[in-house]
């Protein structure tokens, strides 16, 4: 598989994961019953597991490890980050405070990993 392609699907799929938490988070503050449909509760992991995919194969096409390159490290440790307060967002916070907290937690590390990908720096300079 050429790498114009794995970029393509690995940045899709980030496209729909997010659009997807997103619409789950707004889901979740209206306490819609559309989270407990078959399809939500399947399609983000499905995604998810292609986002994965497609993110190691491309580390291996470009021969850049987390353990060597700082910036990867830095997105393998957002995404970790993002993926617990997601969880903590979408299923394990105790209030909806807390549910509403760990989803614009979420957001902002998901942002963080985005440009983290871009400038391909771990550190973010705000000016």
């Amino acid at each position: 598989m050429s790498y114009a392609l794995l970029k393509m699907i690995h940045v899709g799929s980030v496209i729909v994961s997010y659009l997807l938490f997103i619409l789950r988070g707004i889901w979740m503050m209206q306490d819609s019953e559309n989270l407990r449909q078959r399809w939500v509760r399947i399609l983000p992991h499905v995604v998810d597991t292609i986002l994965l995919t497609s993110a190691i194969a491309l580390a291996m096409i470009i021969q850049q490890s987390p353990l060597s390159d700082s910036w990867l490290t830095a997105k393998v440790i957002g995404l970790l980050l993002y993926i617990c307060l997601g969880m903590v967002a979408m299923r394990f916070g105790q209030t909806r405070q807390t549910k509403m907290i760990a989803w614009v937690a979420a957001q902002c590390v998901f942002i963080y990993i985005v440009l983290v990908a871009l400038t391909k720096s771990p550190v973010l300079s705000i000016f």
